[in-house]
């Protein structure tokens, strides 16, 4: 049986975004310790892009998405972007698969990005089954599937919203591109897509874990199958059975490690604030102004990750006083941040990646979600797992630096502090549990993997 399954080849093929690449990568790593090969599929642009190439056991292949020179920066708009991707990509993918055909590894399998529904097709023509993933939330995935078939009215006219097997929601608890109707419609048109062809694939793979979504997953299940397959982080940090598998291992962004790491070990336990607004946040500057001066007037230690391109827009005194109590840096290593016991609480946009990880590493949170999915992400944190609060916009959409003070002395103090760390650490302990032998998420991917070997 192990020699069968080593035989099998899986394509795995994210979207081109940071967020996209860490999960599926992961989610390659637990195909290989099954026995099987896998292949991550990235763009030309990214693979002469990434710090540094990884290695290991996931094998590393290339396609283009029509814009080699740039990446998404070459393109004139988002639907630009995403036209050249399903063009170029759709080619190339077609040669990939051919590149394979007559080796010692033909491609068995494709897992694809649900963002990219035309992977399934080129797929198809060659009579290779596909197994669409989905990167975010279960949650947001169901308020999607309910809005591509039309069971959601929209643009949504009253509230609270109900949808069987999920909590109440308001406007404001929507994926921003129903909360703000008409906002980028490229981007609401790709993720309503991700259904386009779901009663085709055998296998939808989610990243979550069943404990966390289970009244979502068991309602969702309904309406199309699914298999929870989460937490993907690196297995040190949760079950440790795969490896040397202690990160993620393709950055698209140079990485500061040894500075902030060093920084935190010389703080008490739970005294830091962790600040990170992920890989495409664009806040203004007057946000950037009240964040600074809300964690100046917590007066806790605070480490600070904010991209290069965005440290202008933090207030120069502010920076000049920083090294009184904290430490602005740039690309770090979430994970091992996250993980130190100097953090005693994650001000966090609330994209799934970094919910997860920190759900995964029992660290409280502030939500100050942005677009997208993380105002789902957010009512969750808050409400559903109360491991966190969520801050409130003023009338000019802007947190101000009371609200942000007040919401992160709500974390890091008291008992309602104790009660969402206590919170936090139930659900690491059930995220350990799902990814471990015998647990839920190794058990679906034990069904994906044994699908996969029968059907072949």
């Amino acid at each position: 049986m192990e020699m069968e399954k080593k035989a099998h080849h899986v394509l795995v093929v994210p979207y081109t975004s940071q967020g996209h690449y860490n999960p599926m990568h992961q989610f390659s790593k637990r195909l290989v310790s099954k026995g099987l090969k896998a292949t991550l599929v990235v763009t030309h642009f990214i693979s002469k892009s990434m710090k540094p190439n990884p290695l290991g056991s996931v094998q590393i292949d290339t396609i283009s998405d029509g814009c080699d020179a740039g990446g998404f920066a070459q393109a004139e708009t988002i639907k630009d972007y995403l036209t050249r991707l399903e063009t170029a990509g759709s080619k190339t993918l077609a040669e990939l698969i051919v590149k394979y055909k007559d080796t010692a590894s033909p491609v068995d399998c494709i897992v694809y990005d649900a963002f990219l529904p035309w992977v399934l097709d080129v797929a198809q023509q060659f009579g290779i089954g596909g197994a669409a993933f989905f990167t975010q939330m279960a949650a947001v995935n169901y308020i999607y599937y309910y809005a591509q078939h039309k069971l959601l009215p929209l643009p949504v006219v009253s509230t609270p919203v109900m949808i069987p097997g999920l909590p109440p929601l308001e406007l404001r608890d929507m994926p921003s591109f129903i909360y703000v109707a008409g906002s980028y419609p490229a981007y609401f048109e790709m993720v309503l897509s991700q259904f386009s062809n779901a009663n085709k694939p055998p296998s939808i793979l989610m990243n979550t874990f069943y404990k966390l979504e289970e009244e979502v997953v068991d309602a969702m299940s309904k309406l199309c199958p699914l298999l929870t397959i989460g937490p993907t982080i690196p297995s040190i940090y949760l079950d440790k059975r795969l490896q040397n598998d202690n990160d993620y291992g393709l950055n698209l962004f140079q990485l500061d490690s040894s500075r902030p790491i060093n920084w935190l070990n010389s703080k008490p336990p739970r005294s830091v604030i962790y600040v990170a607004f992920g890989s495409m946040a664009n806040l203004s500057e007057k946000q950037m102004e009240e964040l600074a001066y809300g964690l100046k007037r917590t007066n806790f230690h605070f480490i600070w990750a904010i991209r290069a391109s965005e440290e202008a827009k933090i207030p120069i005194e502010f920076k000049q006083e920083a090294p009184n109590k904290g430490l602005i840096v740039n690309w770090i290593p979430q994970l091992e941040v996250l993980s130190n016991e100097a953090i005693g609480c994650f001000f966090t946009h609330c994209g799934w990646n970094s919910t997860i990880e920190a759900l995964s590493l029992g660290v409280p949170m502030v939500a100050m979600p942005q677009w997208t999915d993380q105002t789902t992400d957010a009512k969750f944190v808050e409400d559903i797992w109360k491991v966190g609060v969520r801050v409130r916009v003023d009338e000019n959409g802007i947190v101000g630096r009371e609200e942000i003070e007040s919401c992160i002395v709500k974390v890091m103090e008291g008992e309602t502090g104790g009660e969402m760390r206590k919170n936090a650490e139930k659900w690491k302990k059930l995220a350990v549990e799902a990814v471990s032998e015998g647990g839920t998420s190794d058990k679906n991917i034990d069904d994906f993997v044994s699908t996969l070997v029968s059907s072949s």
